[in-house]
C-alpha cells in the first residue's frame, strides 16, 4: 500500500475516483496510466492546546520578548485577527483564534491594560456580520468588545488611515491609523496554506488600496512562480508584502505574530468519505456515499448550497508560534509543509481539478463565475512548489457548473464586472489598464464597501488577475460540465463529460498525452521535481 501522501497510477484495479465539482461530487474513472495525487493524511493535534497558546505567548521565537513583557499600564493595545476567508471550511468551534485572544486579553488585563481594540483584518473584503464575528471570536470576547471596540476594518475611511510612506521600491504602505499608532500589534492568525501569515498579515490585512495596488496587479501575478512559495524570488506578491512589512518595522509598528496551523481534517464524520482515499472507503463509507450523492442530486439548488454551508470542518491545531513575524513565519511554513507537501516527479501535459463549492470569497455566499475562475487557476493550480502540475502549453481541466449566479450583498462589482468588462475583454492588462480605477474609485462601490457587506468595487478584478499566472502558463482551459454562457464569457472551453475533454484536449496536447488529477480537498502543495 503506498505511503500517505502519494502519487497513484491509474490501473485496471482502480476505483471510480471522486471528484468535486461545486455543490455536488461524481465519481469519474480516469484513463489507465492517469497519475493521481493525493493528499497526505492528517496529522495529529497538539496534546493541550491551551498550555501550547502559552507557550507561544512566554516563549517567541526571534528576538521577541515574552508578550506579557510588552504589555505596561497607559499603552495603546491593538489586536488584530484574520477575517472569515480561512479557514476553509469554517472549523468546528470553538475557533482557534477565540482560544488566543481570551488568553492575549487576559494577559492584558492582569498588566493593565485598559485601551485594547480588536481589529478584524478585511482588507478590501466585505465585512464580516456581527453573527460571523461573535461565532470566531466567541461570546465572551464578543459581549465585552462589540460594538466600540471590536470592528471590521475600513480600507476606505481616510481618517482612519495612516501613510507611512515608500518602500525601497516606490510601493505606497498605508494601513490602519490605529494599528500604526499602537505601541504593539498583536496579529492572532490561522495559516491554511504557505501564502498566508508573515508580514502578508498586518501589511495586507490592514491595508489600503493605495498599498494593495501594488502588488495585487498583472504584472506582480505574472511574475510569481507559485503564490504557494514564498521563498524570496519565487512569489513576487509575497516579496512585496515582506518588503512592506520591513517598512512597518522600520517605521516603528511594533508588530508580536501569533500564527496557527491546522491539520487536513476537512470533512466532519458524516461526509467523512471525501477524507479518505477511495479503496480505503469502508462498506458504511460507501453506503454513506451514495446516499449523500443520490441526496444532493436530487435537493433544488438553495437547499444544496444550505447543506454545504452549515459544513464545519473538524481540524486539529498541529501548531501555535508566537513572536517575531519572519521567525514565526518560518516555524509556520514547517508545519505546514509537514501536513501539505507531496513529492511529485515531473509535469503533466493535462492537470485535472475538481473544484470545490467553497473558496476565500464566498464564504456563506455564492461561489460565482469570476471565483470559480480564481479558485480553478488561481488557487489550485497554484498549489505547488518549484513548478506547475502542467507543463506549459498544457492543458487544464476543470469540474464545476460554473452556473451565471451572484450574490446581490456580497458582490455587486462582479455583476457589473461580469456583464460589463467580461463582455469586451478578457485580457488581464487591458482590464487593469482600461477598467480598474473606475472601479476601485466608484463612489457607490464605495459605498456599499463601507455600509453594506460587499466587496470592495476592486475586488473581482484582483479575482481574475488571481488566475492570469495559471491563465498565461496553459494554453487551454475546459470546464467539464460548466454552463455553456458563463464559460464563455471566462473566455474557456467547456465539454460535456471529461472524455469529451481529453478528446478536445488532443488538438493541443496530442493523441497520448500525460494526464495528472489533482485529488483535493483536503489541501495539498505538490513538489514538483
Amino acid at each position: 500500500m503506498p505511503r500517505p501522501g502519494f502519487v497513484l497510477e491509474v490501473d485496471e484495479r482502480t476505483p471510480p475516483l471522486l471528484v468535486h465539482e461545486g455543490e455536488g461530487f461524481r465519481l469519474e474513472r480516469f484513463p489507465l496510466g492517469t497519475r493521481v495525487i493525493y493528499p497526505p493524511d492528517p496529522l495529529p493535534g497538539v496534546p493541550d492546546l491551551d498550555a501550547e497558546i502559552r507557550r507561544a505567548l512566554l516563549h517567541p521565537l526571534g528576538d521577541a520578548k515574552p508578550l506579557p513583557e510588552l504589555l505596561f499600564p497607559g499603552m495603546r493595545l491593538t489586536i488584530a485577527i484574520d477575517d472569515i476567508s480561512i479557514p476553509l471550511p469554517p472549523m468546528r468551534l470553538p475557533d482557534v483564534r477565540q482560544r488566543i485572544l481570551e488568553h492575549v486579553i487576559e494577559l492584558a488585563a492582569r498588566r493593565g491594560v485598559e485601551d485594547v481594540e480588536l481589529i478584524v483584518a478585511t482588507a478590501l473584503h466585505r465585512r464580516m456580520t456581527p453573527r460571523e464575528i461573535r461565532r470566531m471570536v466567541g461570546e465572551r470576547v464578543f459581549r465585552s468588545f462589540w460594538p466600540d471596540r471590536l470592528a471590521n476594518f475600513d480600507a476606505e475611511d481616510p481618517g482612519a488611515l495612516a501613510d507611512l510612506g515608500t518602500t525601497d521600491h516606490g510601493e505606497e504602505v498605508e494601513i490602519s491609523r490605529r494599528a500604526a499608532e499602537s505601541d504593539l500589534v498583536v496579529y492572532v492568525n490561522v495559516n491554511l496554506v504557505a501564502m498566508d501569515g508573515g508580514h502578508k498579515s498586518v501589511a495586507v490585512g490592514l491595508a489600503s488600496y493605495r498599498s494593495l495596488r501594488h502588488h495585487h496587479n498583472v504584472h506582480t501575478m505574472l511574475n510569481s512562480r507559485s503564490y504557494m512559495d514564498p521563498r524570496e524570488g519565487r512569489s513576487a506578491i509575497n516579496d512585496s508584502a515582506v518588503r512592506m512589512g520591513r517598512h512597518l518595522a522600520a517605521c516603528g509598528v511594533k508588530v508580536f505574530q501569533i500564527e496557527t496551523t491546522l491539520n487536513s481534517e476537512t470533512f466532519p464524520s458524516n461526509l467523512g468519505f471525501l477524507n479518505r482515499r477511495e479503496w480505503e472507503w469502508s462498506a458504511a463509507d460507501q453506503a454513506l456515499m451514495v446516499a449523500a450523492k443520490k441526496a444532493n442530486d436530487l435537493a433544488p439548488p438553495r437547499i444544496r448550497r444550505e447543506f454545504f454551508r452549515r459544513i464545519e470542518a473538524p481540524y486539529k491545531v498541529t501548531g501555535i508560534n508566537g513572536g517575531e513575524v519572519e521567525a514565526v513565519h518560518a516555524r509556520t511554513l514547517e508545519n505546514l509543509h509537514r501536513q501539505q507537501l507531496v513529492e511529485v516527479e515531473g509535469q503533466t501535459d493535462i492537470a485535472v481539478f475538481g473544484v470545490p463549492y467553497l473558496g476565500p470569497y464566498n464564504v456563506n455566499s455564492i461561489l460565482n463565475p469570476i471565483l470559480v475562475h480564481c479558485l480553478g487557476l488561481g488557487y489550485l493550480f497554484n498549489m505547488y512548489r518549484n513548478r506547475p502540475i502542467v507543463r506549459e502549453g498544457g492543458v487544464a481541466i476543470l469540474f464545476h457548473p460554473v452556473p451565471w449566479e451572484f450574490h446581490q450583498v456580497h458582490h455587486p462589482s462582479y455583476i457589473d464586472f461580469f456583464e460589463e468588462v467580461l463582455a469586451e475583454t478578457t485580457d488581464p492588462a487591458t482590464i487593469e489598464q482600461k477598467f480598474e480605477e473606475r472601479y476601485a474609485t466608484d463612489p457607490w462601490y464605495i459605498h456599499l464597501y463601507r455600509t453594506s457587506y460587499a466587496y470592495h468595487g476592486v475586488h473581482p478584478f484582483y479575482m481574475w488577475y488571481w488566475g492570469a499566472h495559471g491563465r498565461d502558463h496553459v494554453k487551454d482551459v475546459i470546464f467539464v460540465g460548466g454552463q455553456p454562457s458563463s464559460v464563455a464569457r471566462l473566455g474557456y472551453r467547456r465539454a460535456d463529460s471529461l472524455r469529451d475533454a481529453l478528446e478536445m484536449a488532443s488538438d493541443t496536447v496530442g493523441s497520448s498525452p500525460s494526464i495528472t488529477y489533482f485529488h483535493a480537498p483536503p489541501i495539498m502543495i505538490a513538489d514538483v521535481r
